[in-house]
């Protein structure tokens, strides 16, 4: 049913949480796991400033090692993929290039207010992903 899975990760509480279900999920039907993350281009003049530490490729690199020792810990074998670019879309582009079935990622609630919705990184997946999205609360 799922024989990709992309996990999209970040230094977040949520992601950390979400990779529970990854493992499970990914046990359960013997997907290929791929992990994601995106390193973000400096903030234009005018935007909210991006978590500088999503803007280290060392930061991420370093984020991307982490989790598959930590997968590799629960006899999962998982690929690691970084790019650098805006998160959602960076996300969904990387679904439809590995041909993935299911993108899981945290959420850390900042779309519940009017005026987050649309900038919600979750949401404009949600919005845009080539597959299904599970979103761990």
């Amino acid at each position: 049913m799922f024989k990709t899975v992309l996990f999209p990760v970040d230094q977040s509480r949520e992601a950390r949480e979400a990779a529970e279900k990854v493992v499970n999920i990914v046990k359960t039907y013997g997907s290929r796991l791929v992990i994601l993350s995106v390193v973000e281009p400096p903030a234009e003049e005018g935007d909210a400033p991006a978590r500088e530490v999503m803007t280290s490729p060392e930061a991420v690199a370093k984020l991307l090692s982490e989790a598959q020792s930590m997968f590799s810990q629960q006899g999962i074998e998982a690929e690691i993929i970084e790019r650098e670019g805006k998160p959602a879309f960076t996300i969904c582009d990387v679904a439809d290039e590995i041909g993935a079935d299911l993108i899981v990622m945290g959420c850390r609630g900042m779309g519940l207010t009017d005026d987050g919705a649309s900038d919600s990184v979750t949401n404009r997946v949600i919005n845009l992903s080539p597959c299904a999205v599970l979103i761990v609360p």
